[in-house]
C-alpha cells in the first residue's frame, strides 16, 4: 500500500510570538527576526522536496510558505487556520492570568471556549476535516510528498488526537519553523482516522 508523506511546518515568528499574545485568528505576518529566521532554515536545507504545499489562510503561514517553497504549486485550506480566541485575542497570559473564565478554559475540555471564540471539540474536528481535505487532494492528484504551513496549535492537536504513537502535549510542542514528518496511509485513515508520527524535521 503507497505511504503519503506529509511535513507539517509551524509558521515563522511574528511580533504577537515575541510579545506572547494570543493570536488566533488575528492575521500578523512575520516579524523581520521571522523571516530571517525561515530564510535561514531554508538555505539550510532542513525542509525537504515536495509535490504540493498546503498552508493556512491567514498572513504568517502564506509567508513562511512562499520563503521554503518559492515555485510550489500552493493550495489555501481554511480548517488548518489557528484556533479562534475570541476575546483573548492579542492578550498575554499576564492579562489574563487572574480571571476565572481564563482559568476555566486553561482547564481545558471539548467544550471550554474563551468568551466568544472556539471551543476546543469544534478546533479538533475542524483541524481533522483540514487534514482530511489535503490527504485527499495528495491521493487524487498521486502527491506522495507535501508540505503543510500551519500553527503550533493545529499541530499538536493533531499530533495528539490522532498520531501514534500516542503522546502529550509537551511531546508536540514545535518552535516557528520547525515541525513533523507524519506518514498516511489509506487503511489507517479508514481506520481511524489515524497516521504514523515519524519524527521531526529540525
Amino acid at each position: 500500500m503507497k505511504n503519503y508523506y506529509l511535513y507539517l511546518i509551524r509558521h515563522g515568528i511574528t511580533q504577537g510570538n515575541l510579545d506572547g499574545r494570543y493570536i488566533g485568528q488575528t492575521d500578523l505576518a512575520l516579524c523581520p527576526e521571522g523571516k530571517r529566521q525561515i530564510e535561514t532554515l531554508a538555505a539550510d536545507g532542513i525542509y525537504p522536496e515536495v509535490g504540493k504545499v498546503y498552508s493556512s489562510p491567514l498572513a504568517r503561514c502564506l509567508e513562511t510558505a512562499e520563503i521554503i517553497y518559492p515555485e510550489q504549486k500552493l493550495m489555501i485550506v481554511d480548517e488548518i487556520s489557528e484556533m479562534n480566541f475570541g476575546d483573548f485575542e492579542g492578550k498575554t497570559q499576564r492579562q489574563l492570568q487572574d480571571l476565572q473564565v481564563y482559568t476555566d478554559w486553561i482547564r481545558g475540555g471539548a467544550d471550554a471556549a474563551p468568551p466568544n471564540g472556539e471551543k476546543f471539540g469544534d478546533f479538533t474536528l475542524r483541524c481533522i476535516e483540514g487534514l482530511d481535505t489535503i490527504f485527499s487532494d495528495m491521493m487524487r492528484r498521486d502527491v506522495t510528498r507535501a508540505a503543510c504551513v500551519t500553527h503550533a496549535g493545529v499541530i499538536t492537536n493533531l499530533l495528539c488526537g490522532y498520531g501514534l504513537p500516542k503522546g502529550q502535549p509537551a511531546d508536540y510542542m514545535c518552535a516557528p519553523g520547525e515541525g513533523f514528518e507524519i506518514i498516511l496511509t489509506p487503511f489507517l485513515w479508514q481506520k481511524g482516522p489515524t497516521f504514523e508520527i515519524s519524527g521531526r524535521l529540525l
